[in-house]
């Protein structure tokens, strides 16, 4: 998937600025290529949950952010966090007292 496809699945408009921070995130995420598809979607199936995923601003991953407005649609939001993870071999790393992970990449097995 071509990087301004990638800014455009997660609603960003492509810059510069923007394609530099996503080659990072790429060249630091293992197995970027295989999962790509599968953020881009999550990132579809979180929006109804008035969540995202979006490219982090102090660290060079992916972060998906749960800002759902009820706890029952927060812990929706997580499950489908859990299930993108499981599914796909995605390693996440859950940031302490926030709704918010970091996509490490694709575990090896």
């Amino acid at each position: 998937m071509q990087n301004e496809a990638v800014l455009i699945g997660l609603g960003y408009v492509p810059n510069e600025a923007l394609m530099n921070q996503l080659e990072r995130i790429k060249n630091n995420t293992v197995g970027y290529d295989k999962i790509i598809k599968h953020i881009i979607d999550l990132h579809n199936h979180l929006k109804v949950d008035e969540s995202f995923v979006a490219m982090s601003n102090s660290e060079d991953y992916f972060k998906i952010k749960i800002e759902a407005p009820s706890e029952e649609r927060i812990a929706e939001g997580h499950e489908k966090v859990e299930h993108f993870s499981e599914k796909f071999k995605v390693k996440l790393k859950k940031l302490d007292s926030k709704n918010t992970y970091y996509i490490i990449g694709f575990e090896h097995q």
